[in-house]
Parts: structure tokens; C-alpha cells; sequence
């Protein structure tokens, strides 16, 4: 957690005093099936909703944070799907296993997209897909990278000690599939389906 009274100190401004995030909240057509994805593919778990609640919608929780699904008033008012764009607003979930993401997205027959950032020689690998509704969603393992405030030497303590030695391994690192690794060009980079060969991260 980035201390904000610290920044305040340095001549930044320190902002609301916020602690982290607590949830999203999605409109959904349809509350059961949105229910399903969030449980059966991102692994959600349905918690306890304040029964006073006078209109139809679901808590779920895991991951530190919380989804709350809101069940449309006017269901067909909601824009239908588009294109996987990875510009799009969304939501990104750093992963353990991006190899294991992209196995369980085609045994579930889900369209995804793949792209790869690389920043002074460390490769960050992210798959995008959409929910029921057309939002899309982000797994990546952006935890490889470091975070650095504009204008900072160093990253900020709250950098994972996971991350520091992600970086130091690959700078380090002179193996041959690691120099040789090259990212997809994003304007190459086309919607996979199941039919679609193992993913092969870049980094």
C-alpha cells in the first residue's frame, strides 16, 4: 500500500485517504449467467448480499476483492458484444500459470486474444476475453514488472519481493529461448479459438 501521507511529504499531492480496492460492479442481461462465469471461470465465490437490497444481483469474492453483479432493468438496452480489443475498459488478474489460463479458456470454447509488452528486457504476457456482457477481461503476469512512480529512481516498496527477482532472473538471464523470445506484433495478433496450438509465452 503506497503511503500517502509520505507522498504528501515529498510535495505530492496525497489524495483521498484510500485503503485499496473493495469491488467492481457490473450490469449483466442475465444474473445467473453471469453468476456462472464469474464462479466457473474466474473462480469466484458468492458471499452473503445485504438482504435489503430491493432489486436482484449477486456478491461474489476471492482474490482480495469483490464482484457485484447487477441484474439490467431493461436487459436488451445493453450494448451487445464487440470485438476483443484490449483498449477497452476492463479488469486484469495477474495468474500463476499463464500456459494453465489458456488451456482451461479452450476447454471452455472462449475467444481470447494474446499480446506481449516488453520494457527494457522484461516480457509481460496478457490474454483478453469478454463475459457474458461484452466486458472484457484481463489475465496477465504483469507482476514481472516493477513499480516505478515518474520521476523515481527506485520502485516502490510495495513492489512484491516475487517481482524484483522475476526482474533480476531475466536480466540476468543469457539462455538462448530467453534472448531469442520476441513478442507478437499487436497488429498481427488475431482472436484464438479452440482449435488454436499451445500457447508459447515470450518471455
Amino acid at each position: 500500500m503506497v503511503n500517502t501521507a509520505a507522498t504528501a511529504a515529498k510535495g505530492g499531492s496525497a489524495g483521498l485517504p484510500l485503503a485499496s480496492l473493495n469491488h467492481i460492479s457490473i450490469v449483466c442481461r442475465s444474473l445467473q449467467e453471469s453468476l456462472t462465469f464469474y464462479t466457473d471461470v474466474l473462480g469466484f465465490i458468492p458471499v452473503r448480499r445485504p438482504g435489503s437490497f430491493d432489486f436482484d444481483g449477486a456478491w461474489l469474492f476471492n482474490y482480495g476483492i469483490g464482484i457485484h453483479l447487477l441484474q439490467a432493468e431493461d436487459p436488451d438496452s445493453l450494448p451487445g458484444k464487440t470485438e476483443i480489443n484490449p483498449k477497452d475498459n476492463h479488469i486484469s488478474f495477474q495468474c500463476e500459470s499463464m500456459v494453465a489460463v489458456e488451456r482451461r479458456l479452450k476447454e471452455l470454447g472462449i475467444p481470447y486474444i494474446q499480446r506481449c509488452v516488453e520494457e527494457g528486457g522484461i516480457y509481460v504476457d496478457q490474454i483478453f476475453f469478454h463475459d457474458p456482457d461484452g466486458f472484457m477481461i484481463e489475465i496477465c503476469n504483469c507482476d514481472n514488472l516493477p513499480v516505478v512512480p515518474l520521476g523515481a529512481d527506485q520502485p516502490l516498496a510495495m513492489a512484491a519481493c516475487k517481482r524484483a527477482a522475476v526482474v533480476k532472473q531475466q536480466q540476468a538471464s543469457s539462455s538462448p529461448a530467453t534472448a531469442g523470445a520476441q513478442c507478437v506484433p499487436a497488429s498481427s495478433t488475431k482472436a484464438i479459438h479452440v482449435s488454436e496450438e499451445a500457447h508459447i509465452s515470450c518471455a
